[in-house]
């Protein structure tokens, strides 16, 4: 299936968005070009790394995210890892 696909059928479970979904593709499909815009930690990520730390819309990120194609979820992970530096025992 492809990623909207698993979105569509994981959201159609009670309590589950498509936040979840999307942190369901990153993290246990492996999923490469997964983009969570409604990651607070992504938003501010960007916001601090692109934009001076002035708050971005999901439009604006998206624009940004444009040039990490097909590797969106890898750069994801390195906007997490830039707000929190310090390493991270999965």
């Amino acid at each position: 299936m492809d990623d909207e696909a698993v979105i569509t059928q994981l959201v159609a479970v009670r309590g589950v968005g498509r936040w979840t979904a999307e942190m369901f593709l990153i993290f246990h499909l492996l999923r490469p070009n997964v983009l969570p815009l409604d990651d607070v930690g992504l938003i501010n990520g960007i916001s601090r790394n692109y934009f001076s730390g002035d708050l971005v819309s999901r439009s604006e990120a998206r624009e940004v995210a444009e040039a990490w194609k097909p590797w969106c979820s890898v750069a994801t992970w390195y906007i997490w890892r830039s707000l929190a530096p310090l390493p991270v025992a999965y």
